[in-house]
């Protein structure tokens, strides 16, 4: 291995070096991954039976890691194995950690062993003599990384077995959302107390530092406000007659159409309504919510892209008009529907942000070496501007070359994780040129150097701001913030500028603290973690015996229709839902076929289900063990009926009865009687 470290990352290294639980803190492009890998590489030639994983928190960074930085410099010494998510070998964690002198996973598959009873898929920490943890800023709340390490403070603070050393990677813990020093210095020493370990950054090497990683010229491309926005003002005049529809006393407690705000109000008032049983105001609220996400879409992006997501939202439900509400809802858009597209091909009235974003592209794209990250608030926003790049003439004349890269999953303007590579590769190839990304692309992706990072219509907090900069690393890059003037996204940015400077001084102030003053305060937050955790942990059981499955009555929540209890339901893996009651089937439609891109040890995907009644989606049906069919639930399509009264939970973990793992045998055998289960 090569060990030529720079001189600030020989710095940074040396209390890991030490066997010392530390956090390196490094701006992105700083090279933190390297001095990992080098602290790694002396730490299993120096510990007996030496045991390292590499945490990530994101799928596509394992093969990252393992192939750009370990495997090159670590692989002809030493046994490394990379398991994620996608890996059929993920359940068989215990035997490849037995196997291997080093793993990189997810944090969620070492979550997993952790909680697992089986041999060959359980580990202990004690098993590991070396955590690195990267992106370790997350570990705080309910983090994957937070449960692990919620667990080794336990641990430690009760003196149990041999604890790993610790090595964390950040760009930024930033501030916790705090504006005051003293609270910053408090939220830093959280993250240190989580991590147990001191920070540590570059107090010797700091011109060094920035020469490798220059700061982007910032640039604020600032856009007068809309003079005229008619499509927008006839979406709040329809809007309007929905509020009119509505009892009075609803409608006056909405704030400003088309913010943030306006969304969370609906989002609640749907809640309600469904608690309520009244179909009225639970219908209305959904539909205000897509109107409200076609006026942000209006103040982002086209016109068109606005019109077209109504368009198809109201051409999904054009066949399930149960009542009243739904054919006015139906109604009021089909009647206005003409209106809105003629409005859409009106130039005039066109979004002028998108005019400043083409300025301030075709300017860059003159050098044809150009590589340029554009980043935008939401999935379908990149998709949306996708399409105005590759239809503006101007851009195509200066060859911008784009491409999509969102979050991984199944749900509408998901990537999967190989189409997430290869836009990468494709990128780093100079196929593509421009990546139109969500904040997916602001942390840990090994992407090249960029001459222009755009912020599009993005509030964030500190963290993602430093590292969609530090993205922007090429010599005389450029940093560029396009926003109206006057606006929340300038006022957000300034703020996250005085963040970035007050986490600065909040780290500072933590390492000038004495040994035994941080570890006071260190100790004191670790007793206070373990107290709040052993808490947790009583309510939720508490919780989960609040009422016997049988109490609890499951109702569609688009139509509540009454469609199954409790009682019905089974876990497996402690992850999927499903139904076991025959009956079931009576009230959903099966539709298409799920395809998912990774495969399962136990279970495949099935088709996508939804209520015979109204049509609202409920989740899918699963194939286990290759021999029955089940209906897995997803909890967020559903109202519960308990005797506390109704419920909407966002999450199955919120649920308040217990729900039976799955007995294979007992389960299918009462399901079906006939079912040979020895074939």
């Amino acid at each position: 291995m090569d060990c030529n470290l720079r001189p600030y990352q020989e710095e940074v290294v040396q209390a890991a070096l030490r066997g010392e639980n530390s956090i390196i803190w490094l701006p992105t492009g700083g090279g933190k991954t390297r001095a990992a890998v080098y602290v790694t590489k002396k730490h299993l030639e120096t510990t007996a039976n030496a045991k390292v994983a590499v945490l990530v928190n994101k799928v596509h960074l394992v093969d990252q890691h393992f192939a750009k930085e370990f495997k090159p410099n670590l692989g002809s010494t030493y046994k490394i194995t990379a398991i994620s998510g996608d890996s059929n070998e993920k359940d068989l964690f215990g035997c490849l950690v037995k196997a291997s002198d080093l793993v990189i996973c997810t944090a969620q598959i070492l979550e997993n062993a952790l909680i697992n009873i089986e041999e060959e898929k359980h580990v202990e920490l004690t098993d590991f003599t070396l955590l690195v943890i990267d992106e370790c800023h997350h570990t705080q709340k309910e983090s994957v990384y937070n449960k692990i390490m919620g667990r080794y403070v336990e641990k430690k603070v009760r003196k149990e077995g041999n604890l790993p050393q610790i090595l964390g990677l950040t760009a930024s813990p930033g501030t916790g959302g705090n504006r005051q020093l003293d609270k910053a210095v408090e939220h830093v020493l959280q993250i240190c107390a989580n991590l147990d370990s001191v920070i540590v950054s570059t107090k010797n090497f700091t011109p060094v530092l920035q020469k490798v990683v220059p700061r982007p010229k910032k640039q604020y491309d600032i856009v007068e406000k809309r003079a005229l926005d008619p499509f927008g003002d006839h979406l709040k005049a329809m809007m309007l007659m929905i509020h009119e529809f509505m009892p009075s006393t609803v409608s006056r407690s909405l704030r400003e159409m088309g913010t943030q705000e306006y969304e969370a109000d609906v989002v609640e008032l749907e809640k309600a309504g469904v608690k309520k049983e009244n179909r009225l105001i639970a219908q209305c609220a959904l539909h205000l919510r897509q109107y409200n996400d076609a006026l942000l879409i209006n103040d982002t992006v086209r016109m068109v892209d606005a019109f077209r997501g109504l368009d198809e939202f109201y051409n999904s439900r054009k066949t399930k008009l149960l009542d009243g509400t739904d054919l006015f809802l139906q109604g009021l858009f089909d009647e206005n529907r003409v209106e809105l597209k003629q409005l859409t091909s009106n130039a005039r009235y066109e979004n002028p942000k998108l005019a400043r974003l083409q300025c301030t592209l075709q300017e860059e794209f003159n050098d044809e070496n150009s590589r340029a990250i554009l980043f935008s608030k939401t999935r379908r926003g990149t998709h949306c501007l996708f399409d105005w790049v590759n239809s503006n003439p101007e851009l195509q004349r200066v060859n911008v070359k784009a491409g999509i890269l969102t979050g991984a999953g199944t749900g509408a303007n998901h990537m999967t994780q190989n189409e997430q590579k290869e836009t990468i590769k494709h990128f780093r190839k100079g196929i593509l040129n421009l990546l139109i990304s969500t904040s997916v692309a602001e942390e840990g992706l090994d992407i090249p150097e960029c001459n222009l990072v755009v912020r599009y219509g993005l509030l964030t907090n500190e963290i993602a701001q430093q590292q969609a900069s530090g993205r922007a690393r090429a010599v005389n890059s450029v940093y560029s913030v396009v926003a109206e003037e006057g606006g929340c996204e300038i006022r957000r940015e300034l703020t996250n500028e005085y963040l970035e400077s007050l986490t600065a001084k909040a780290i500072d102030q933590v390492q000038q603290m004495s040994p035994r003053e941080f570890r006071r305060k260190i100790s004191e937050l670790q007793q206070i973690a373990v107290m709040i955790r052993i808490q947790a942990e009583k309510k939720k059981d508490e919780r989960e015996q609040r009422y016997s499955p049988g109490q609890v009555q499951f109702q569609c929540r688009g139509c509540f229709l009454p469609v199954c209890s409790g009682a019905d339901l089974r876990k497996i893996e402690n992850t999927h839902h499903v139904n076991i009651n025959p009956e079931f089937e009576r009230h959903y439609r099966a539709g298409g076929q799920v395809v998912l891109e990774k495969s399962f040890e136990d279970w495949e995907p099935g088709r996508v289900i939804s209520c015979r009644n109204c049509g609202k989606e409920w989740g899918m049906e699963i194939k286990f063990r290759r021999v029955v069919i089940v209906p897995c639930l997803k909890i967020k399509s559903f109202s519960l009926k308990t005797p506390g009264g109704k419920t909407t939970p966002k999450q199955w973990k919120d649920v308040e009865f217990q729900v039976k793992e799955f007995d294979f045998l007992k389960d299918m055998s009462s399901r079906f009687p006939n079912l040979d289960l020895d074939d």
